[in-house]
């Protein structure tokens, strides 16, 4: 069984609109089912930085406190991650996440096929 890392756009392409940014969210979530149903446990950034980033005050997305936040949390993420699979589109910050999780040694899958069922 491994934590899985779902990297991809989140605020990429958005101008920071709202609906925008969600539907990337989904884009992202939607990866998180197929994960767990292969054994694994599925990981989202955002699902992490978000409630500290409102924590923290922040008033919109892209602001001081949002760029604090935000990758610096996936980043620590990752060191507690097994693997990383990188969706579709351009993102600065899933790439940053896909580099990083290199470093690291960790196994990089840019397709669920990729993703081996978890033995037991």
């Amino acid at each position: 069984m491994m934590l899985i890392m779902i990297a991809g756009p989140y605020r990429s392409g958005t101008g920071n609109d709202p609906k925008l940014i969600q539907q990337n969210m989904e884009k992202l979530e939607a990866m998180a089912l197929p994960i767990f149903r292969k054994g694994h446990v599925p990981m989202i950034g955002e699902w992490v930085a978000n409630p500290l980033i409102k924590l923290a005050g922040s008033k919109q997305v892209g602001d001081a406190i949002f760029k604090e936040l935000q990758y610096p949390t996936a980043h620590r993420l990752l060191t507690k991650c097994d693997g990383i699979l990188r969706i579709e589109g351009a993102s600065k910050g899933a790439d940053q996440d896909v580099e990083l999780a290199k470093k690291l040694g960790l196994k990089v899958y840019y397709s669920l096929d990729e993703i081996p069922e978890a033995n037991g």
